[in-house]
């Protein structure tokens, strides 16, 4: 009687059982085969970046984890799928989380579209000296959400993307010449072609200034008081704030000694003297 029981239980369970381990050994089976297809398709994503020299490694990457990601939680539904678990109420709950979290990180969402925007685009690289959202300096890192700038005096300015894609950018660092716009003015009285030669003379003895293209130097305007000449150099790239600030020296010392006037406004004060009225 008693083995008639436990063989009555034993049949009773036995196909419990047998459903719950292939239901295991199939959801094992599916998870591995699952990480292992999301890590194919990361690397086969980063791979396209790494055949282009011209596509950006951090948003391949980026794209890369969204598909892995993505791959593995269908992996997890999968795997839920296997014990019977309604996976429909699943992800409608996700759904709706995704959609609250969404509507709490406009902001965040908004630069995580202007990074990757920036990123496919590429107005800027690395290293290059950039002006935009009232910065000014060299870009140190590009990431999906922000952008980070270094001055000339070493501060370190992180700029979210958003601010960045919806303003003016300036590439300083695109063209490999650049010419350096400046101005000087002389007094009326002075030569106009004397002060040219003079201008002129002190662009070519500049190591950093090239000869070709030639130094633009030619009168702009004429002022209240003065000549106006715009002068524009032009140098390789790397050495255009060199340029910028040490050749206004040399033009004003040069001016200097060769007596042409630099006019700077004058004010004339006459003095009455009440006996004399």
């Amino acid at each position: 009687m008693d083995s008639f029981l436990e063989e009555i239980d034993i049949n009773q369970y036995l196909p419990v059982a047998v459903d719950w381990a292939t239901n295991l050994v199939l959801a094992l089976l599916i998870l591995l085969i699952g990480v292992w297809l999301a890590g194919k398709a990361y690397k086969a994503v980063v791979s396209v970046a790494n055949r282009y020299d011209k596509l950006d490694d951090t948003l391949f990457k980026f794209f890369g984890s969204v598909a892995k990601y993505t791959v593995l939680a269908f992996v997890g539904i999968a795997v839920l799928n296997r014990f019977g678990v309604q996976t429909a109420s699943i992800i409608a709950l996700l759904g709706a989380a995704g959609l609250a979290v969404g509507l709490a990180l406009q902001g965040t969402l908004s630069n995580l579209a202007a990074g990757v925007m920036l990123l496919i685009f590429r107005p800027y690289k690395v290293n290059d000296f950039i002006d935009t959202a009232d910065q000014f300096g060299k870009v140190t890192e590009i990431d999906m959400f922000t952008t980070i700038l270094q001055t000339f005096d070493n501060q370190q300015i992180v700029i979210p993307n958003s601010h960045i894609w919806g303003s003016k950018i300036v590439n300083h660092s695109h063209h490999a010449v650049r010419g350096v716009d400046m101005r000087f003015g002389i007094a009326y009285d002075e030569s106009i072609d004397d002060a040219k030669a003079v201008i002129l003379s002190v662009l070519q003895a500049h190591p950093h200034i090239l000869s070709e293209p030639a130094p633009f130097v030619e009168v702009e305007s004429l002022n209240n008081s003065s000549v106006d000449f715009l002068v524009r150099p032009f140098c390789d790239g790397a050495h255009y704030f060199d340029i910028l600030y040490s050749v206004p020296e040399q033009v004003k010392k040069a001016l200097d000694d060769a007596n042409i006037e630099i006019p700077f406004p004058h004010r004339k004060v006459i003095l009455v003297n009440e006996s004399d009225t």
